[in-house]
């Protein structure tokens, strides 16, 4: 019979790789808590002390594409409030009439 794989949460690696990290738990003791191979654990907890540093990024440094997407919303809403100006504005000029309209 064929075992489906297991997928896990961020959350859950977190703490994991926590637990391990703080001393509280060596490898062996979380891989029978948890059910996990070592072999599962180490890329988790390379995998976050590589990324560990983003913690302390400030948020315009941490996603880029957040602050594009900003900028990019501020320009839309800024072209939606001018083209209702003109479209004010055009209400408001004394119609103009074409040659041959009498």
């Amino acid at each position: 019979m064929a075992r489906t794989r297991r997928t896990f949460t961020a959350e859950f690696k977190a703490k994991v790789v926590l637990e391990i990290i703080s001393g509280n738990k060596s490898i062996a003791e979380a891989c029978r808590e948890y059910s996990l191979k070592a072999d599962l654990l180490a890329p988790w907890k390379i995998q976050f002390l590589s990324n560990a540093f983003k913690v302390f990024e400030s948020a315009s440094e941490a996603d880029p594409q957040q602050a594009r997407i900003a900028e990019l919303e501020r320009l839309a809403g800024k072209q939606s409030l001018e083209m209702e100006i003109l479209k004010k504005a055009l209400t408001l000029l004394p119609q103009v009439r074409k040659k041959g309209e009498s």
